[in-house]
């Protein structure tokens, strides 16, 4: 049966130079990096050029680059860790309605600790509005955590501009960007766009699972959440995972070699899947269109077919695609992003989240187009009045 995996926003297929480095270090080089020894020396060096390249792929210094267990952990350490480090300066925090869970109960935990969080709104298309982000910051404000792209929608905030109105209204603000989805998709260079905390995570670049990383501008006051051995200058304590650092690392080289050709094909991709799936009836395409969003993401609701019965339908067709997001995916409740943007309460729990990478190809896409003109209204037929 043809095997068609569109779910690349929950996590990716890796690349078979990432898993050959990786079991090379596990059989090989498996020394710790912190020991003396030459086996110490050979798995440091991993670490140290692993720093290299991430660092140079954000036109960073390498000592600005923490090693995490992923996106989940960067994102706890850049709002525990910059709040807490802060707290003296103000209690005021600022994010928005559509940020992962990993923002959200992270805020919801340090509500409970005394913090007062802004939760800003987003227009139809799941992008915040530059005057609400004004009006909302205040001398108090010690961090704001914007999204860069949505992992449900494919929304694009306006980072860049975001950084410098937060730093003309409060220099001493940290900026904290979620980038899960958008790195390996949008050059994006925290500096130039004045953003103090970056969050990334391999296994969404076709890297392993449980490794990533959180860039830290080297003027930035963060506490560590972590604490141990004191590896990583403290920052955050335990023996670095060496293998999938550096296969991180690896996936990171291969996704910038030849970039540009790449986030095209992604579009064209996108593009063709957008332009076949809205002529079946009754399907809607939510948040951004054309080049405004993430090259990889497309968010479909499918009038009067529940979420569940399309995602289980399309998998009997050999189709592996999310509803909604895969943090939510077993979860009842409504999508706060589906909410955010002003979605029909109708189409709640009739969204299906469609996810490329640079593995899928386009008779993959005219096959999946194919099925749900096909499957879409077979299945209305028996939907429940």
């Amino acid at each position: 049966m043809t095997e068609v995996y569109l779910d690349n926003s929950a996590t990716t297929k890796g690349l078979p130079s990432v898993a050959a480095l990786m079991t090379h270090i596990m059989c090989e080089d498996y020394g710790n990096p912190s020991s003396m020894h030459k086996k110490g020396v050979e798995a440091e060096k991993y670490v140290r050029y692993s720093k290299e390249v991430i660092a140079g792929s954000l036109k960073a210094q390498e000592k600005e680059i923490i090693f995490t267990s992923g996106g989940t952990e960067s994102d706890n350490m850049a709002l525990i860790g910059g709040a807490y480090a802060n707290y003296r300066a103000g209690r005021h925090i600022i994010t928005t309605k559509i940020e992962h869970p990993a923002i959200l109960q992270t805020c919801a935990f340090l509500e409970e600790q005394g913090f007062e969080v802004t939760y800003l709104p987003v227009d139809a298309r799941g992008v915040i509005r530059l005057g609400d982000l004004e009006r909302a910051m205040t001398q108090n404000t010690i961090l704001v955590s914007i999204m860069h792209t949505n992992n449900e929608i494919g929304s694009v905030q306006p980072i860049e501009e975001a950084g410098a109105l937060i730093k003309r209204m409060n220099p001493g603000a940290l900026f904290h960007v979620d980038a899960v989805q958008g790195y390996g998709k949008f050059r994006i260079y925290p500096k130039r766009m004045n953003v103090d905390l970056l969050s990334v995570s391999a296994h969404k670049i076709h890297g392993p699972k449980g490794v990533g990383f959180l860039y830290i501008n080297e003027k930035a006051k963060v506490r560590p959440i972590i604490f141990g051995g004191g590896q990583q200058k403290g920052m955050r304590s335990g023996t670095e995972n060496v293998p999938g650092i550096a296969g991180m690392a690896k996936a990171v080289e291969e996704i910038f070699a030849d970039f540009d050709t790449k986030i095209h094909y992604l579009y064209r991709l996108r593009e063709r899947f957008i332009a076949g799936v809205t002529r079946i009836d009754g399907i809607h395409v939510n948040g951004p269109q054309g080049n405004e969003g993430a090259p990889q993401i497309v968010s479909v609701s499918v009038q009067g077919v529940r979420s569940e019965v399309m995602l289980h339908a399309l998998e009997d067709k050999g189709i592996y695609v999310s509803a909604g997001s895969a943090c939510s995916s077993n979860k009842p409740a409504a999508s706060a992003t589906l909410k955010a943007i002003g979605i029909g309460k109708q189409y709640w729990d009739s969204t299906l989240r469609f996810s490329m990478s640079m593995f899928t190809t386009e008779a993959e896409i005219d096959y999946t187009v194919k099925c749900m003109s096909e499957l879409v209204p077979a299945l209305r037929r028996y939907t429940r009045r």
